[in-house]
């Protein structure tokens, strides 16, 4: 199974492709979205959870989406379709990395799409260039709650500097000219409630479908998944959300 499929069923439950409960969306985006603001943009955009709920809330709103996945673009179309939101939303199957627009936007979101960049701050470089003067920046990426043991950085394969402590990510950003508004750290019950999500609804949908092709490769992704998380991970990775603006 592509991973593109994959991602689209693991998410089939918690369609925001983070650890954020939708309290936490509504609240964070009530923080970004100010009452002159009237274009938005999501770079990383995946299958458009965060847009359509943008546009829903707010229906004075236009926005864009980019993405590199054509499957994640048209999931995010008939979701716009069903919501009754596709009018006012335009969708770009490009690298969000190399994006570039005419206008600019007074709301720019980036939700654990750091990776497509080259992680945090080259993500709030790009969105610079596309936001307005006095707009906001939606970001989030992970940062390490605690000091990473080997189980941990196996289990995400990653290394000690991928990721920093909290304070330390937000004073890089604050050094790199923004200023924090708002900020949410995902909680432990967000986390947990998000990998079960993830894991549970793989796992589901290979006992479903036992005569498909990619079930029992599908089952062990997601045993896997759930095993890195509880003995490798959890406690160890944290999310943050920051709404942040240009510092004078």
């Amino acid at each position: 199974m592509d991973r593109q499929r994959r991602s689209h069923l693991a998410h089939a439950d918690h369609p925001i492709a983070a650890p954020l409960a939708d309290e936490s969306v509504a609240r964070l985006l009530d923080r970004a979205v100010s009452d002159e603001a009237d274009r938005a943009l999501d770079l990383g955009c995946g299958g458009g959870a965060w847009l359509r709920r943008l546009l829903v809330r707010y229906p004075w709103m236009r926005a864009e989406g980019v993405d590199i996945h054509t499957a994640a673009l048209e999931q995010a179309r008939e979701g716009a379709e069903e919501a009754g939101v596709a009018d006012r939303l335009v969708l770009h199957d490009m690298d969000a990395s190399v994006f570039a627009s005419a206008h600019r936007f007074d709301l720019v979101l980036s939700v654990g799409a750091a990776h497509a960049f080259g992680g945090l701050l080259p993500t709030l470089a790009a969105a610079r260039e596309l936001l307005t003067p006095d707009g906001h920046v939606l970001v989030g990426d992970g940062f390490w709650e605690r000091e990473p043991d080997a189980a941990a950085l196996s289990a995400l394969g990653a290394t000690w500097d991928d990721y920093a402590d909290l304070a330390t990510t937000v004073d890089r950003v604050t050094a790199d000219g923004w200023t924090p508004v708002y900020g949410h750290v995902s909680t432990a019950g967000e986390w947990d409630d998000y990998e079960w999500s993830w894991t549970g609804s793989l796992s589901r949908w290979a006992l479903d479908h036992p005569d498909e092709p990619d079930a029992l490769d599908t089952h062990k992704v997601a045993a896997e998944h759930r095993s890195q998380w509880l003995n490798g991970y959890r406690g160890t990775l944290g999310f943050v959300t920051l709404v942040l603006r240009q510092s004078p």
